[in-house]
């Protein structure tokens, strides 16, 4: 009867534990971002290999609307690089803090450079990213379209 009574006691310390935990958390978390939206900004090429090389500015007209449908961001980047782009690629995104974090791996196809990975993140103000593939190394930098 001892050895039930503690099993017993064991069990709801833990149970009031756990909910004591869940309810902590649930108080932390940040409140969701809001990252829709149009971005204007650059992308870049480099080749890290060669150190602090200044990377080459490929677009300076890089736009990218975000939108977030059925728990999946989308970006559609568009711009003009000897002749005009547009690609829409759906982003694996999760917040941390005040940011999202995002990865993927979409492929562009042969003519733009084939399969590229990425990571980034966004913030309300800000959408960083470095992207690699086979041929190209960089980074792109956004913000806010005003």
């Amino acid at each position: 009867m001892v050895k039930h009574s503690w099993r017993v006691l064991f069990c709801l310390t833990l149970i009031t534990g756990l909910c004591f935990a869940q309810t902590q958390s649930d108080q932390k978390k940040e409140p969701a971002l809001d990252i829709a939206g149009d971005w204007t900004g650059t992308w870049s090429t480099y080749n890290p290999a060669q150190g602090a090389v200044p990377a080459k500015e490929i677009c300076k007209n890089l736009s990218c609307k975000v939108v977030y449908e059925d728990g999946v961001w989308q970006a559609t980047f568009e711009g003009d690089c000897g002749r005009p782009y547009k690609y829409t690629i759906k982003m694996e995104g999760r917040q941390a803090g005040k940011a999202v974090m995002f990865k993927g791996t979409t492929d562009l196809g042969a003519k733009d450079g084939g399969v590229f990975d990425w990571i980034g993140r966004a913030t309300e103000k800000e959408f960083v990213g470095f992207f690699t593939s086979s041929y190209y190394t960089g980074v792109f930098s956004l913000s806010r379209s005003k």
